[in-house]
């Protein structure tokens, strides 16, 4: 993949939060950018949107997919594609979409603008937004960013920025406008850049032809959940028991995934041509490596599991740098009532 692919997908993903939720801004392209997998049957339907195009980050509800989990919990899913110039949570609270996958940050944003919305599971335990050095230049920390210049999209003023300022005496000062191409980082050893775990550091061994220092958000401190299931308000009251089938079927898919992703590989590269097997391999490796999926709350709660101590503890962490209204109704973006089933029915991954 394109390591500038790959910048736009971060910039996407990230650049939602705290400012694409704010309002139901236009979108102004609704397509995926190819057809969406759909499973067949006489099924109650389910639209599932992605924040991105097709990839390993996505990989079990493909598994679910791909594998029959989806129809034997009586479920036709269609999993759409995002994209560029789509507005997902536009299309989640305007009833294109059933289900969306976002982030904890975003949730509590949300609720800060009186969106029905509301998170019912969380995949990714781990925050995956990383900042990336170049090696052999003496940066093995965050505290060791000091004076280095720092290559970041806008989105981290209203994220992890104003936390990393709070905590290592960084300032505004050292901020680079990242136009979401790798080449001034890579032209200056002494920068530092913005990434996924799961993308950027492969983009920059392919292109830089070396591997960088990988510095991760939670280790400051800035670890929300992330590739969160959501669905409206609606949803929940109107169909519960849609909404339960879904999130317990998509974790079986995350069990079955990890374990062995083939044919959810399978509909991942049919869905996005242009995914490389090696991409894939790589992201899932970082995945597990990181224990992005399965450490935290989903050790003994299984995968998907979320805890009211870590939204409470996010929502503090965060109101102290101003990231959030401290008089926010945080415990409104989300729901326990449809996770924290996944050891009880499947077992450990």
């Amino acid at each position: 993949m394109d390591p500038q692919q790959i910048n736009r997908r971060q910039f996407i993903h990230y650049s939602t939060l705290g400012l694409g939720t704010s309002v139901l801004a236009a979108c102004t392209n609704t397509s995926s950018q190819s057809k969406p997998s759909t499973s067949a049957g006489n099924k109650d339907k389910v639209k599932l949107g992605l924040s991105w195009v097709a990839e390993a980050e996505y990989g079990g509800f493909y598994q679910a997919l791909a594998t029959g989990l989806y129809k034997d919990h009586d479920l036709d899913v269609t999993i759409v594609q995002g994209g560029p110039r789509i507005n997902g949570s536009q299309l989640l609270l305007g009833g294109e979409l059933d289900f969306y996958l976002g982030q904890s940050v975003d949730a509590i944003k949300a609720v800060e603008s009186g969106l029905p919305k509301t998170t019912v599971a969380a995949i990714f335990q781990k925050e995956i937004q990383i900042l990336m050095a170049h090696p052999n230049t003496g940066i093995t920390k965050l505290s060791d960013l000091k004076e280095r210049p720092i290559w970041m999209g806008a989105a981290a003023d209203v994220t992890y920025w104003p936390l990393l300022k709070a905590k290592y005496g960084l300032t505004d000062r050292q901020k680079r406008p990242y136009n979401f191409n790798p080449a001034p980082f890579l032209n200056d050893k002494k920068s530092i850049q913005q990434g996924l775990l799961t993308a950027e550091p492969y983009a920059i061994e392919q292109k830089g032809g070396f591997k960088p220092v990988i510095l991760t958000m939670a280790d400051s401190g800035y670890d929300p959940y992330n590739f969160t299931i959501e669905t409206t308000n609606k949803m929940i009251s109107d169909k519960p028991e849609v909404v339960q089938r879904f999130v317990d079927a998509s974790i079986k898919g995350w069990y079955s995934y990890l374990k062995n992703p083939e044919q959810g590989n399978i509909l991942i590269k049919k869905d996005n041509p242009e995914m490389t097997d090696a991409q894939i391999a790589y992201s899932i490796a970082k995945l597990k490596e990181y224990q992005v999926i399965d450490r935290g709350d989903a050790e003994t709660l299984g995968i998907g599991a979320m805890t009211d101590a870590r939204w409470a503890a996010l929502f503090k962490e965060l109101s102290k740098v101003k990231v959030f209204k401290p008089d926010t109704d945080y415990r409104k973006a989300y729901t326990l009532k449809f996770a924290n089933q996944g050891s009880k029915y499947y077992g450990q991954s």
